[in-house]
């Protein structure tokens, strides 16, 4: 349920209006193509599984994982095996914790992944009630899986280094300015989101992005 490429499209033309810096950006790199991700507990697990590792490693764990458990989708699946066996498949003692906590959520209906809060702020706190889910964790959610229009995840990294070097800036915006910067960007931040990603990637000599795990 992400945003679309039509979503994608006419929020950037309607920043490029706005901010001269990203029609410029935009001509140069062109538009992103979709991320989209499927909603639910799934989707939840697998940021689980990738954190701190290459999306090569997450991916070969994640196949691990799916065939210990048979049913991936389903939680309850989780509680059936031992620590020593999601530790055989690839978890971390630390992750198999946090893959037990976003199961007990969901199982117990404290996590309604189908009906989560139309406010992001309060999205995101329901989210970040499971171990190993941060703040960046239930945004990139909210914005791939969900598809909502106004998120901004103001700490990642890549979106500082790039918003700079699209707005032509110094040095690197701490997080608080680039929450700053982006008000004015409003309801079109999931959208400069992703473009930020896909500028982060662009590789002028091939016209396109490189592969990326966000």
């Amino acid at each position: 349920m992400g945003l679309s490429a039509e979503q994608l499209r006419t929020s950037l033309d309607a920043l490029a209006q706005r901010e001269p810096a990203f029609a410029a950006a935009l001509a140069y790199a062109g538009y992103p193509e979709p991320r989209i991700r499927e909603r639910g507990y799934v989707t939840l697990l697998r940021t689980i599984v990738g954190q701190q590792v290459s999306y090569k490693a997450a991916d070969a764990v994640w196949k691990k994982l799916e065939a210990l458990l048979g049913d991936a989708a389903d939680p309850a699946r989780i509680a059936t095996k031992t620590d020593e066996e999601l530790r055989a498949a690839g978890l971390s003692r630390q992750k198999s914790g946090y893959a037990r906590s976003l199961a007990d959520e969901v199982l117990s209906g404290r996590l309604d992944l189908a009906n989560l809060p139309d406010d992001d702020e309060e999205a995101i706190a329901q989210l970040v009630r499971v171990k190993g889910i941060g703040r960046w964790s239930a945004e990139i959610y909210l914005l791939f899986a969900e598809g909502r229009l106004d998120v901004w995840p103001a700490g990642d990294l890549a979106v500082q280094v790039e918003i700079g070097k699209i707005l032509g800036l110094p040095e690197r915006p701490s997080e608080k300015a680039i929450r700053d910067l982006a008000e004015a960007w409003r309801p079109h931040r999931s959208a400069a989101t992703v473009f930020a990603w896909h500028h982060y990637m662009f590789d002028p000599e091939t016209k396109a992005a490189k592969n990326s795990a966000i």
